[in-house]
């Protein structure tokens, strides 16, 4: 079962795994409520499914399916790579996560591996789950005082959505530095968003 919510993307894969001799696309699906109910119906061998789609998210899709069916494979494949969507997607109960920018011939290969009954992750996925276990704690004050730098606003206008102080946004501001690693707002928010840890909307 192919499941995004670009009909172009599933064409294209559908595409690549119909050329396979012992593959085939059972059903598709646009959002992760299309899924779970698809998958009742087909109970396909195995699942390709995207993360962010409209009425039911991927993580939440791979969770239903799960409980549905706890022998359920399910392939993450999206363009999100942070440790925090990774873990996220695993700990629902993927069997595996892919990047979009995977080969044809990876893309099938990893199939194959899920269908074996291994798990499989992307080395760019891999390498992001492993810079989040060495995860800063932050607290929850200072990750809203990240986001807000995240959506462009300046000390002054942190302080008044918070009802802090500007002295207390730059002690903030000081402890996110030292926790990231870092010496500016641009390279904290940058790491932050690799992270997972903020979103840009």
């Amino acid at each position: 079962m192919l499941v995004d919510d670009h009909a172009l993307l599933r064409t294209g894969v559908a595409n690549i795994i119909n050329q396979e001799r012992d593959l085939h696309v059972v059903v598709e699906a646009g959002n992760g409520l299309e899924a779970v109910e698809a998958y009742e119906r087909h109970r396909p061998d195995v699942t390709l499914m995207d993360l962010r789609m409209p009425v039911m998210e991927g993580v939440e899709a791979v969770r239903r399916i799960r409980e549905l069916d706890p022998k359920a494979r399910v392939i993450v494949l999206t363009t999100y790579d942070t440790d925090e969507e990774i873990s996220r997607a695993l700990k629902a109960g993927a069997k595996a996560y892919v990047l979009k920018d995977i080969s044809a011939d990876e893309l099938v290969r990893c199939i194959r591996e899920v269908l074996d009954g291994k798990t499989y992750l992307a080395p760019a996925a891999a390498a992001k789950l492993a810079e989040g276990v060495t995860r800063v704690q932050l607290t929850p004050r200072e990750l809203s005082t990240l986001q807000l730098m995240a959506d462009g606003k300046a000390n002054k206008e942190i302080a008044s959505a918070l009802g802090i102080s500007e002295r207390t946004v730059k002690t903030h501001l000081g402890h996110l530095f030292d926790k990231l690693g870092v010496t500016s707002r641009t390279e904290a928010i940058g790491v932050a968003t690799r992270r997972g840890l903020v979103r840009l909307e």
